[in-house]
């Protein structure tokens, strides 16, 4: 098949042609500026391609209930341009093809678990950590929506008595994951960008309490059989072996599978595919399109 994949970031819109495989074949970048600034650079980088598909990783919030009248939409976005924005239906009637949609981490969660770190796996969730935090879940082979899909980088956390910003953040909730943990957090907290904290700068052991905690709270409540961690900050892979640390110390024993007590190494991973994960998520979503 020759599918089309977009990842509609905040900051950049990243399209790319592929296969069913997970294949990349061409991609390009645009900057996310208006939608009728940026729709017209997407559309048009595809229109020629003769795609089957396409699949669109976005971020959101998002309208995913396919019975609603405003499927594949941006709903309440603070990038306040993008708000109510129809873009599954946008791209579906200017492409004439199939179009499937899912968050961001959701796509990204695919990619891996199909052919990333989760290979083999039923069960994967995927975070990323970065200018912002969100979760994608796929459990028994399926992606995990609900009433509207999971807001995991929200999650409320204990602040660690250490931080000199307890409260975090974000501009909706005290203490959360994401006001709390994300890049620009770390900056703010510090004065400084996290690529120039050293590596024994008191900032890596507070935002590896912070993200083992997001483990646990994971582990508990889904019970995935690997947890993925991506984004930029993530790149800093010495927090690797500080949150898996700290996880098995606040889970004490209780979750008493081998996967965790004697493989933590190989149950809190980085991406397989590194930063394709969400590009070959969404060819992905694209098969599930035609399929549908």
């Amino acid at each position: 098949m020759r599918l089309g994949a977009l990842e509609a970031g905040g900051t950049k819109m990243v399209c790319a042609i592929g296969d069913e495989l997970g294949n990349i074949e061409s991609r390009a970048s645009f900057p996310t500026r208006k939608p009728e600034e940026t729709m017209p650079d997407i559309i048009g980088f595809f229109a020629d391609q003769k795609i089957e598909a396409l699949g669109v990783g976005s971020f959101g919030p998002l309208s995913l209930d396919p019975e609603s009248s405003d499927f594949g939409a941006i709903t309440t976005t603070p990038k306040l341009e993008w708000r109510s924005f129809p873009l599954r239906k946008s791209l579906a009637d200017a492409l004439n093809v199939p179009v499937g949609i899912d968050t961001d981490v959701n796509a990204a969660a695919l990619g891996e678990a199909v052919y990333g770190a989760g290979k083999g796996l039923n069960s994967l969730v995927y975070y990323t950590v970065g200018t912002g935090i969100g979760g994608g879940a796929l459990l028994d082979g399926r992606l995990l929506h609900g009433l509207v899909h999971p807001e995991m980088g929200h999650m409320l956390l204990r602040p660690d008595p250490r931080d000199p910003s307890p409260k975090g953040f974000c501009p909706y909730h005290e203490s959360c994951l994401e006001g709390l943990a994300n890049g620009p957090a770390i900056e703010k907290r510090w004065g400084i960008s996290a690529k120039e904290l050293p590596e024994d700068h008191i900032a890596w052991e507070i935002e590896a309490e912070y993200l083992a905690q997001m483990c646990v709270n994971t582990i508990v409540l889904l019970s995935p059989k690997r947890i993925v961690l991506g984004g930029g900050v993530m790149h800093q892979a010495h927090l690797f072996p500080r949150i898996r640390r700290r996880t098995l110390e606040m889970l004490g024993g209780y979750v008493a599978h081998p996967a965790i007590l004697e493989k933590i190494d190989t149950f809190i991973v980085p991406p397989a595919l590194g930063d394709n994960a969400g590009a070959v998520g969404s060819l992905l979503l694209a098969v599930n399109a035609i399929q549908k």
